[in-house]
């Protein structure tokens, strides 16, 4: 195993802008995306590396492998990150499960769905019973946009505060002694219900998305959410799902910080004594953030998809009413011509029906 080394799973705006930052910081780095992200990384293998604009100006940071092929790019690898929405967690632990090593550690740097549990179970359906050290953030480490066909990213936040749980629980500090090398702004997490419950994407995009979805539509793509699409009227619902989130961490023995707290103290907001609206509106990295561009964007369907069902399913079995979580579900299904209810992620298909809330608790 080769120390301070490190294998991106995924080019997105997550993955390319990690390979880049920590380049920046002298770890060695693999970036991988799967053959349909081919295209995507042409530019990147071309060119040799990333363009990353950040508060230090416009640099240039050499990749040390830009591949499509799994096991080249895990090769000695001390850690492995996942830097992939929720939806393509199945799809990517059918191809890294059977070839990663139980002596390297897999953290997966995103919006969190129970997203080390469901990798685990899918390569237990596999027939693979290796024992993983895997965890999962609630949210990614950085404010960013990548630009795959320029080689370039831009990079407005290294996120202050990310909450990180292993799976199980009692991996987290082993995991976290080889995440800290990496990133400085780690927190040990409850486990990955707590990582879940403080996923904000889910609160802050479907609801308000929806009641722009005229001016989504209207726009074709010139549109920004965060700027002009929070008001004072959006926020009321904004803060109804917020209440549920947080009703229901509290069934669950968490106490969930709110969507201001959560967003100043990742750094998104300057502070955390204006109101929820203004602290939107006037993000210095929010502001900049362009979309959605329309109804099939992960604002509505990752967020209502894996994000929503699954806190609206942990809202039944805790006796918390989730009546604006289930509007929102019902809309955004009615709009996408998708019953997310059925296709969501629900707990009976991560195999976790009829448990009650101390199993729950108990399982991860």
């Amino acid at each position: 195993m080769i120390k301070d080394s490190i294998a991106i799973i995924g080019a997105g705006n997550g993955g390319i802008t990690a390979a880049a930052d920590l380049k920046q910081k002298g770890f060695i780095v693999s970036l991988y995306g799967d053959k349909k992200s081919e295209g995507k990384l042409s530019e990147i293998k071309k060119q040799g590396g990333v363009h990353l604009e950040d508060e230090n100006g416009s640099n240039f940071y050499e990749i040390d492998l830009v591949t499509t092929d799994i096991e080249e790019a895990i090769k000695d690898c001390e850690l492995i990150m996942l830097t992939v929405p929720g939806f393509a967690i199945e799809s990517i632990a059918e191809t890294l499960a059977p070839v990663v090593l139980e002596s390297q550690a897999i953290l997966i740097n995103g919006a969190s769905t129970l997203n080390s549990l469901r990798f685990v179970k899918t390569a237990e359906k596999l027939g693979i019973k290796k024992k993983f050290l895997i965890g999962e953030t609630n949210s990614l480490t950085y404010g960013t946009r990548a630009f795959p066909r320029e080689a370039r990213a831009e990079l407005s936040l290294r996120v202050n505060k990310i909450f990180v749980s292993a799976y199980p629980k009692e991996n987290t500090g082993k995991l976290l002694d080889i995440a800290n090398k990496y990133y400085s702004c780690f927190e040990p997490a409850e486990n990955i219900w707590h990582t879940t419950l403080e996923n904000g994407n889910p609160e802050v995009h479907p609801g308000p998305a929806l009641l722009n979805v005229g001016r989504i539509d209207y726009s074709k793509g010139d549109f920004y959410l965060y700027k002009e699409g929070i008001t004072e009227h959006t926020i009321k619902l904004l803060r109804a799902i917020e209440s549920e989130r947080i009703q229901i961490g509290k069934a669950l023995g968490f106490e969930l910080e709110n969507a201001s707290e959560s967003r100043y103290n990742r750094g998104y907001f300057t502070n955390n004594t204006d109101d929820l609206q203004t602290l939107f509106n006037k993000s210095p990295v929010f502001t900049q953030i362009k979309g959605p561009e329309s109804v099939n964007s992960r604002y509505f369907t990752e967020d209502i998809s894996d994000g929503l069902v699954l806190w609206s399913d942990l809202g039944k079995v805790t006796k918390i009413p989730t009546p604006n979580i289930d509007s929102v579900i019902q809309i955004g299904s009615t709009i996408l011509d998708n019953n997310f209810f059925e296709t969501g992620l629900t707990l009976e298909k991560l195999g976790l029906e009829n448990k009650s809330i101390d199993e729950l608790i108990n399982l991860v």
